[in-house]
């Protein structure tokens, strides 16, 4: 199965999330997956793009989520795939790597 380049977004400001304190900053959790998901999909090209909520986004859709990501109380560091909230405060590896599989990308296991 051929799968489809994806963009996997992580919104997220330089300030921890009031109920994310003792977590990761949301530019350290945007590193490590990156990481992460290079080591777990080797060869299988995505994006990955840190977004900070507190920055004027030119994306109509991109300064949506923001200002829903503010208005909410939602928990960032936030973690998009296509139109799917797929982590937010803590996003975990296995759901996200779950969600890629759905788009034809295969995991190495380890």
């Amino acid at each position: 199965m051929e799968n489809k380049l994806i963009e996997i977004q992580v919104y997220g400001a330089e300030r921890i999330c009031t109920s994310c304190v003792n977590l990761p900053s949301s530019k350290d959790t945007y590193e490590w997956l990156e990481a992460a998901l290079s080591r777990k999909f080797p060869g299988q090209p995505f994006s990955i793009t840190y977004i900070d909520i507190y920055q004027q986004q030119e994306n109509p859709k991109r300064q949506e989520m923001t200002e829903r990501i503010i208005e909410e109380d939602l928990f960032y560091p936030l973690v998009l795939i296509g139109d799917e909230i797929v982590g937010e405060g803590n996003p975990r590896l296995k759901a996200i790597v779950k969600e890629m599989e759905r788009y034809g990308y295969q995991a190495l296991e380890a």
